[in-house]
């Protein structure tokens, strides 16, 4: 068994026969997607449901004081469910 060494006229041969292509570095730009843009309108009743809904405690009382019927309701609808959940004794203590 013989072993040939590799001759570098054979490796250079190789080399200068090979085309050279020159290596594209840019990364190819994506297109852009075009942007919708949805357009809602909310109802004045749903809009006024959304402001009742988002109202603290002190603008409630101010408009109950003003005389806004729905915030008193709001208000006696509180008091009761507050009225109700206090302790059976804490009530005992007060009477």
């Amino acid at each position: 068994m013989s072993i040939n060494p590799v001759a570098q006229t054979n490796v250079a041969a190789v080399a200068s026969n090979a085309a050279v292509k020159p290596v594209n570095k840019e990364v190819p730009q994506s297109k852009p997607y075009p942007t919708t843009t949805d357009t809602v309108q909310i109802s004045s009743a749903g809009q006024a449901a959304l402001q009742e809904a988002t109202e603290t405690a002190v603008q409630t009382a101010k408009e109950a004081r003003s005389g806004d019927l729905q915030a008193q309701r709001l208000q006696a609808r509180m008091a009761a469910a507050e009225e109700a959940t206090e302790s059976p004794l804490i009530k005992s203590q007060e009477a």
